[in-house]
Order: C-alpha cells, then sequence, then structure tokens
C-alpha cells in the first residue's frame, strides 16, 4: 500500500508549528517522512515570505532541496489555482520553470486544470489528479491524459464520511466505465482522515497522509510532525 505525505499544504504555523515551507525544512520533513514508510512525497511551495509561490526560482529551489533529500523517491508539488490568479497566469508560471518537479498535482476541479495538464505532459511532467467532485472525475475522464497519470487523487470535499464515500463511489464508478484503469488514491481531510484511510486500505488503494491533511494523531492526540503521522499510517496498513 503506497503511502503518500503531504508535508505542508496551505496550513500556517498556527496550525501546527512544525509546518515546513523553506526548502531545507521541505527536505528534511520529506527525508524523516520517508524513513517512516512514505512512498511518495506531496507538497506546496513557498517563497522567503512564507507565501504559496509558483516562481521558477522558488520551485527550483524548493525541488533541488527534496530530490538531494530523497534522489530515489518520487515527488511532486501542488499547483492550486489560488497560489497563481488567472488561468493563463498560472500556466505562465509552470512553463517557466528550469527544474521541474517529477510530477505535479492538478485539481481538474480548477479551470485552466486540463491546459495545464496537456502542458505539463507534453513536457515529460507527471500527473497526479486531484478529484474532489464528481464534476471534477467528468473533467479528468475528457482530458485524454487519464492513463498516463501516476494516479488519481480521490479527495473528497465533504468532512462527513457517509457524504465522503458516496462521492468516491460517484467518481470511481465514472472511471470505471470509461475504462480508465489508473492507480487510486483515496485520502480525507481533517474529520475524514484516518476513516477514509481505513477505507483505501481496503480497497486495496493508495493513500495520503501528513500536515496538510491533519494535525491529528488517530487517537486525537497531536502529531509531533509528518514522520509522526506516516507512522501511525503504516501501522494501520499493516494491521
Amino acid at each position: 500500500m503506497l503511502i503518500e505525505v503531504a508535508l505542508n499544504g496551505n496550513r500556517s504555523r498556527k496550525d501546527h508549528a512544525g509546518v515546513p515551507q523553506s526548502p531545507a525544512e521541505l527536505a528534511a520533513a520529506a527525508s524523516a517522512a520517508v524513513a517512516a514508510g512514505a512512498g511518495a512525497v506531496h507538497f506546496h511551495v513557498y517563497n522567503a515570505a512564507g507565501v504559496e509561490s509558483l516562481e521558477s526560482a522558488d520551485v527550483a529551489a524548493a525541488v533541488t532541496a527534496v530530490r538531494n533529500a530523497i534522489p530515489k523517491i518520487g515527488f511532486g508539488i501542488s499547483t492550486g489555482a489560488w497560489i497563481v490568479k488567472g488561468t493563463d497566469a498560472r500556466l505562465k508560471k509552470v512553463m517557466s520553470w528550469a527544474t521541474p518537479p517529477p510530477f505535479v498535482s492538478i485539481n481538474f476541479g480548477e479551470e485552466g486544470a486540463v491546459d495545464l495538464a496537456r502542458w505539463c505532459v507534453s513536457q515529460g511532467i507527471h500527473i497526479e489528479a486531484g478529484l474532489g467532485t464528481e464534476q471534477a472525475a467528468k473533467n479528468f475522464t475528457r482530458a485524454g491524459v487519464a492513463n498516463i497519470c501516476d494516479r488519481a487523487m480521490f479527495e473528497p470535499e465533504h468532512e462527513n464520511l457517509a457524504e465522503a464515500l458516496e462521492v468516491v463511489e460517484k467518481m470511481d464508478a465514472l472511471l470505471t466505465r470509461v475504462w480508465i484503469e489508473t492507480p487510486r488514491l483515496l485520502h480525507g481531510h481533517n474529520a475524514t482522515v484516518w476513516p477514509l484511510l481505513r477505507e483505501a486500505k481496503k480497497r486495496g488503494w493508495q493513500t495520503r497522509i501528513g500536515l496538510e491533511d491533519t494535525v491529528l494523531l488517530p487517537d486525537g492526540k497531536p502529531a509531533n510532525d509528518n514522520a509522526d503521522l506516516v507512522a501511525a499510517a503504516v501501522k494501520i496498513a499493516n494491521e
């Protein structure tokens, strides 16, 4: 069972003092998470002012630091639409990268996702498709990149478990109907994190955990860091 670690997201240090942002912090957190059992790494790039960024220099610094820390492990970064306003502006930022990551996460519920995905594929940058809604899954099936993506990441927006699982079933059925066999990854956010991780295990899917998704361990106690969360996930996977 592949466990991807999501190192930071858009959580602040107010949410958890250990949220990594700088290249050195990302590298150290990635290395510790991999040592704890993570098989892939996802993170958001930040600039020196602590603001999310897709600027070429910021991406290069983070990518280089993480690559040096975990040279044999796949990793990728967020391209969330909120980071750069405007679909054309976002695409131009990504096209300017001198040092791209092995893969990028693209949310297919966002405007401009299909064009961004097709450009990344043309450059040999792999894709992790973020699917939070049935509409996002429909967009994904029409993009023409599904079966060359590393994974279809089911990340239901609902924090009610029953509602989240209903969305997951609809998205999975939709992809299955059109013969998309891209590996599935299932993860939750806050209240649904640990239940959906167990659901992923039951289905034989990949999963994700990290400070982006929760700051709490399964018993409700605060996690020390990303590695602490990964270790808890590994324990569940091995039960």
